[in-house]
């Protein structure tokens, strides 16, 4: 990444840590069961109501292969705007815990390596050292495939 500051919103799955940019993030709720939607993709929870309007909730742990987890009094729910191509998708991400809002310096931000890692790295947007560990910067645009952004799409819209 070029030279310059980014501001992140940092959360907690299991030991690992991970940002998306401040920038994406419409809000942060506490837990709440979602409303069950039946057939959908198997990190799909279902529907969270946000001031009337239903949102589509996702376990990001699943999404990103990782066990699922009994939600915790610091589970949160991140309310993002997802860019996909010409359009965006409101989604609600179920997280272990937010640990922070900072600024990053970009020039700190390596590439996701090529051996050792545990995700897939077509949505690692990079990663960077601090002195707690590793931060993964997802790339949430690219995060859910094309089929998948298309599924919750329609059921956020059938809602």
């Amino acid at each position: 990444m070029s030279g310059g500051e980014l501001q992140v919103v940092t959360f907690g799955l299991d030991a690992e840590t991970f940002a998306i940019p401040v920038t994406l993030v419409r809000e942060i709720l506490d837990y709440r069961e979602p409303f069950r939607i039946p057939n959908g993709p198997g990190f799909m929870l279902g529907l969270t109501d946000l001031r009337g309007e239903g949102v589509t909730t996702v376990d990001l742990r699943l999404r990103l292969g990782m066990p699922a987890a009994v939600p915790s009094l610091s589970t949160r729910i991140l309310v993002v705007d997802v860019p996909l191509g010409a359009r965006v998708l409101t989604l609600g991400l179920v997280v272990d815990r937010v640990l922070d809002v900072s600024t990053v310096d970009t020039a700190q931000i390596g590439p996701a390596p090529d051996v050792g890692t545990r995700w897939a790295s077509d949505y690692i947007a990079g990663v960077a050292r601090r002195a707690e560990g590793f931060v993964v910067f997802i790339d949430m645009g690219r995060i859910f495939s094309d089929v998948e952004a298309a599924e919750l799409s329609s059921m956020a819209t059938a809602a």
